[in-house]
């Protein structure tokens, strides 16, 4: 089939009835367990059928407990049926509402409309969802629609409008904490109730939405044949495309506006049922929704019944997007991926420019500007205003920050640089193949588990958790030799992961929550000179220890045959280098946070500018990474002034457009 991605593997000797069947028995167990916690199966179903309004108990049961139950069903049905229309409209197993952003986009609208334009809600939660998943989708769909939705690109288009949206909501929850805290539980996909509201509304919307999907079963699965042979029957693909998306929308934007972002349900039932053997559209309909429901009521009664032990509230959409991710991880390796490279490794060596120094002597004058700039010129109360160098603000406050950005610059872009010409692939830097994800999941649990940690700890802690994730990235891509769509489909996974850990912290109501959402956002307010002086050693030392690899970085770029055969142990080399990678990583994700896509846009500006050789390329890279950060940071707090936007949100905000303008142009 010509542009799948078909799995690799199958669950032998068992049909999709049987692996249902299997999959239910926890969730039979669990019932059983909650009735007689409750008095019985028949007390149970009084207090749902006739509460006796004086017994606590009873109410309790008939307002939160079965709704609760009723909730989880559908929405792990709605879920999967949405994921089942997505893979089968985009002939792509890894289409998910989460994976494909359309989840991000509902919840960033629902956000949006509560700050902005409370009025919307009244008129109907959903319908705000669906224009922010509508958008999201359709952002999608312009990023991969020259490359013919190829599965790869679909799914780093969903990546990218991911963190994007992902940002933007960082952002509305810095500057709206207390308005916006009570969301932090609902977005992460809580299923409490407190009636049978939410039920009432997911009953009917997804009664006619399966309704819709059964009446186009059979135009969609002419999706399955090719383009040629579609046409030829008098399908409008473009129309029934459409409709097939629009349907699984707006499942996700209902399911969205009544429990928030459940992760990964709408990716593990349609790929369990294909497994099993489910090839036919209807019965993949089927069997996913009803194992949708099953997975979402298991995943939630366990957490339930374990939650007594925890001393904080933990959303269960957060709980399935963890358990999600390994899924993800493991159906990588099964998916057979052609046709779907990103732009090959000899565009690394393309074009090289005439005076190289002279370029970076610009750059660095260009740089040198830009610190001017964030030092000595900002707005105050009267305007904007030349500061007088002497002033205590220039170096007391505004010299750490300017100090701090530049160094974390440097260290993304060397970052970013090293692991470009290590694999080959142009597309790859710490944020994008989920390295300052692993960095940023150890350091939050550092934070929040340790009593006090010292700087140098959370160093060690950072590059202990970019090592591990380099090192798991290794194992999981070894035996396909590093292919770069593998590496990639394994950073979106990781990057989930780090999603789920972050929303489970956060939620939790802990006030070290607003801190950590600072430091994730890539504030630099709170550097000191101090700390100013050892981010900038610690990134001038790293910056000079990559120099003596330059012979390596120009060689390995020409593949692995080439490097033995001048000489070059590839072991040793990649390994030095990943170390190299990690220790940047963790001390620049320490102080812009996860997420600023400088590791990915500042080697892509210095190849561009004819700064092909190493070390030409390490030295302009690491220049432009400083001019952006120091720029970020000076613009985050001019642009709302007297309300700062973080450095790092904004180099996000920068990097993510640039990341999806390139993906454009693939």
């Amino acid at each position: 089939m010509p542009g799948s991605v078909p799995l690799a593997q199958k669950i032998g000797g068992m049909s999709p009835a049987k692996v249902c069947l299997l999959l239910s028995l926890p969730l039979v167990v669990l019932l059983i367990m909650s009735f007689q916690a409750q008095g019985g199966l028949g007390q149970s179903l009084q207090a749902l059928l006739r509460p006796d309004v004086t017994q606590v108990d009873e109410l309790l049961l008939h307002f939160t407990w079965w709704p609760r139950l009723a909730v989880a069903l559908l929405a792990g049905g709605g879920l999967a049926l949405a994921g089942v229309l997505m893979q089968q409209v985009l002939r792509n197993p890894l289409a998910a509402p989460t994976t494909l952003g359309v989840a991000s986009g509902a919840n960033l609208a629902l956000m949006a409309a509560t700050l902005m334009a409370p009025g919307l809600l009244v008129v109907g939660r959903e319908w705000v969802a669906l224009a922010g998943g509508a958008v999201a989708m359709g952002l999608v769909f312009a990023l991969a629609w020259r490359r013919g939705l190829a599965p790869v690109v679909v799914v780093l288009a969903g990546l990218v409008v991911n963190l994007y949206l992902g940002a933007l909501s960082t952002a509305l929850l810095l500057f709206n904490h207390e308005t916006l805290a009570g969301l932090l539980i609902w977005g992460a996909g809580s299923l409490s109730q407190n009636g049978w509201g939410g039920a009432a509304a997911l009953a009917p919307r997804l009664a006619l939405c399966a309704l819709a999907a059964w009446l186009l079963l059979r135009p969609l699965a002419v999706l399955e044949l090719d383009e040629a042979s579609a046409k030829s029957l008098g399908v409008s693909l473009k129309y029934l495309r459409f409709a097939g998306l629009g349907l699984a929308v707006f499942i996700t934007g209902s399911v969205v506006s009544v429990v928030g972002i459940i992760g990964f349900i709408g990716l593990a039932a349609p790929n369990i049922v294909r497994m099993a053997g489910a090839r036919r559209l209807g019965t993949r309909l089927l069997w996913s929704t009803l194992l949708g429901a099953v997975l979402l009521a298991t995943t939630d009664l366990l957490l339930q019944r374990f939650s007594g032990m925890m001393a904080t509230l933990i959303p269960t959409g957060a709980v399935t997007g963890a358990l999600g991710a390994p899924l993800l991880l493991w159906l990588i390796p099964r998916l057979k991926l052609q046709g779907d490279r990103p732009p090959q490794a000899s565009s690394l060596l393309a074009g090289r420019h005439a005076a190289p120094y002279r370029l970076a002597a610009g750059i660095f004058l260009a740089l040198l500007l830009t610190a001017c700039l964030g030092l000595f010129v900002g707005q105050g109360g009267g305007g904007w205003t030349w500061i007088n160098p002497l002033e205590w603000s220039v170096t007391e406050w505004r010299l750490p920050r300017v100090m701090a950005a530049a160094a974390s610059g440097l260290m993304l872009a060397i970052a970013g640089t090293l692991l470009q010409r290590l694999s080959a692939n142009p597309m790859a830097s710490p944020e994008v193949l989920g390295i300052s994800g692993g960095c940023a999941i150890a350091l939050i649990l550092g934070i929040y588990l340790l009593p006090a940690p010292s700087n140098a700890a959370l160093i060690g802690i950072g590059t202990a958790g970019a090592l591990v994730t380099l090192l798991g990235l290794v194992a999981l891509n070894r035996r396909s030799g590093f292919v770069p769509e593998r590496l990639l489909l394994s950073g979106v996974a990781i990057t989930a992961l780090f999603d789920a850990v972050r929303s489970i912290l956060l939620a939790g109501g802990d006030p070290r929550g607003q801190q950590v959402i600072a430091w994730l956002a890539g504030s630099t307010y709170h550097v000191d000179m101090t700390s100013a002086l050892v981010v900038g050693a610690l990134a001038a030392g790293l910056a000079l220890a990559t120099l003596p690899f330059t012979r390596w970085l120009d060689i390995l770029p020409l593949g692995a045959p080439m490097a033995k055969s001048l000489g070059v142990g590839l072991t040793q080399a990649r390994l030095g280098l990943l170390l190299l990678v990690a220790l940047l990583t963790a001390c620049a994700t320490l102080v812009v946070g996860p997420l600023s896509f400088v590791g990915l846009l500042a080697p892509h500006m210095a190849r561009l500018a004819g700064l092909s050789r190493a070390r030409e390329h390490l030295v302009g890279a690491a220049l432009i990474g400083m001019l952006l950060m120091v720029l970020a940071d000076w613009a985050g707090r001019q642009v709302m002034f007297p309300y700062e936007i973080p450095a790092g949100l904004v180099a996000s905000l920068i990097g993510g457009a640039y990341f999806m303008w390139g993906l454009r142009r693939l």
